[in-house]
């Protein structure tokens, strides 16, 4: 019997145990940053999943940063869809929603450069927004946002992951 090809859609409050099962390897390893499962509840609208067979095998956030800018967020595929184009599948499917709602720039923090290379980012040094936009997304509770101001209070848990960016 052949599995049937991952079908991906808006995510579910029952897919969460998935997505927390996906990405809690992947968090051991410190590619991806643990969260807590209300995290994931309180963000379930920013993710995309791929389910087959009734499973979820690969996830994708986008979030909002600014009125131009998005990051994308916990990129995860099981390991038997590795190498399957699915990965690439869920990314394009946030970049047509970062499309849809009006998003120009993707920033991504990464250890996969090559993947995210073959998909139109370039590594970025510095800041990838102007002062006045800078000094508003300090204002920000979200780690993630301090990660890409790259805020020396997120210095000693950083993972160690280069800066993307994708203009739209």
């Amino acid at each position: 019997m052949t599995a049937g090809t991952p079908v991906i859609r808006r995510a579910r409050t029952s897919d969460v145990r998935g997505i927390r099962a996906l990405v809690a390897p992947l968090a051991e390893r410190r590619v991806l940053v643990s969260k807590e499962a209300v995290t994931y509840f309180e963000s379930l609208q920013e993710f995309r999943v791929a389910e087959q067979d009734g499973r979820v095998v690969g996830c994708g956030a986008l979030h909002v940063m600014w009125e131009d800018l998005a990051e994308v967020r916990t990129l995860a595929v099981a390991p038997d869809q590795l190498g399957t184009g699915l990965g690439g599948r869920l990314l394009e499917t946030l970049v047509d929603d970062a499309r849809e709602i009006g998003v120009e720039r993707l920033f991504c923090l990464t250890f996969e450069t090559d993947f995210f290379l073959r998909h139109g980012f370039e590594v970025i040094e510095g800041q990838a927004v102007p002062m006045d936009v800078y000094a508003e997304l300090l204002r920000s509770y979200d780690e993630g946002v301090a990660e890409f101001l790259d805020l020396e209070r997120v210095k000693p848990n950083t993972l160690g992951n280069t800066r993307m960016l994708r203009t739209l």
